[in-house]
């Protein structure tokens, strides 16, 4: 773990300002609709001129993938979200080690205290907000761990169970779309807690456990292996919708839990005293899914 990429602890600069500024400003639901369309248009013109100009702008490494040429799917989406061979991404199978969900960049991760996560350098948000306001499961995991693992374009979209687990609830929540790269971070407040997001929660035997995949500008869907793809409701929808789909379903360490539609964030909670760090899960240091993030904690 020492590939390093600026992250959230590097203060506010004056452009991080403007284009939260313009975030602001923009109809990011309008945009993440028709981003969601257009990545779905299976005009081969269109989906290979799209793929050819990501490729251009990106380092993908096409070889990890089942299917390796990128003109073989049948849209950018299919792409965007493809599946890696098997043993691309090895498995810690030491059932005292939590392993990352995802390929990404730790954006922050530490204890949860007094019910408080740090979000960037002089942000913080709740996890009674986070969590949509249910205030049984936020007590659960008050002075708690907590990891946020950023989501590149570039990275492999799918979403992995970090612990073997089985389903206890899952929650969508209606929000905003901000961006949630680390200039957004540093400059919109409580963003994580006040984007649109799914809750995910498990029983482990670390306890238990949150996964939240918070959605994010031009994130047009989220998805989960138990539920399918979860879109947004009617716009008038406020409050949080519980997905009765899939629960008591079990999963396994490593499995395919789900998928972003495009680059977004995994937020995971644990119960105090559950799990501990590894030393080298430091903010700005890329992980990739498998790789041990920490291990059972001293009770």
């Amino acid at each position: 773990m020492t590939d390093h990429v600026p992250d959230s602890y590097t203060p506010a600069t004056l452009a991080d300002r403007l284009f939260a500024g313009l975030q602001y400003a923009l109809p990011k639901h309008l945009l993440s609709r028709m981003i969601y369309r257009f990545m779905r248009i299976e005009s081969p013109a269109i989906r290979r001129l799209t793929i050819a100009t990501f490729l251009k702008g990106y380092d993908v490494n096409m070889a990890e993938a089942v299917q390796s040429d990128p003109f073989a799917y049948r849209s950018f989406n299919d792409f965007f979200t493809r599946a890696l061979r098997d043993g691309a991404r090895p498995i810690d199978e030491s059932p005292n080690r939590i392993v990352s969900p995802v390929d990404g960049t730790l954006s922050q991760r530490g204890h949860i205290e007094a019910g408080a996560i740090i979000q960037a350098k002089g942000q913080y948000y709740s996890t009674l907000e986070l969590l949509a306001g249910n205030r049984d499961s936020a007590e659960l995991y008050h002075d708690g761990s907590f990891a946020c693992i950023y989501l590149a374009p570039y990275n492999y979209h799918r979403i992995h169970m970090p612990v073997a687990g089985k389903v206890l609830s899952t929650v969508y929540v209606p929000g905003d779309l901000f961006s949630v790269n680390a200039a957004t971070a540093r400059t919109v407040p409580r963003l994580f807690a006040r984007n649109e997001r799914v809750i995910c929660e498990f029983e482990t035997t670390f306890g238990r456990m949150a996964l939240i995949l918070v959605g994010a500008l031009f994130v047009g869907s989220m998805e989960t292996v138990h539920c399918g793809e979860i879109n947004p409701p009617p716009r008038a929808r406020k409050q949080a919708i519980a997905i009765e789909r899939g629960q008591g379903r079990t999963f396994a360490k490593g499995e395919e839990l789900g998928r972003f539609n495009m680059g977004s964030t995994v937020v995971l909670l644990f119960e105090r005293s559950r799990v501990e760090w590894a030393s080298g899960f430091q903010a700005e240091v890329r992980v990739k899914l498998g790789q041990a993030i920490a291990q059972a904690g001293a009770r």
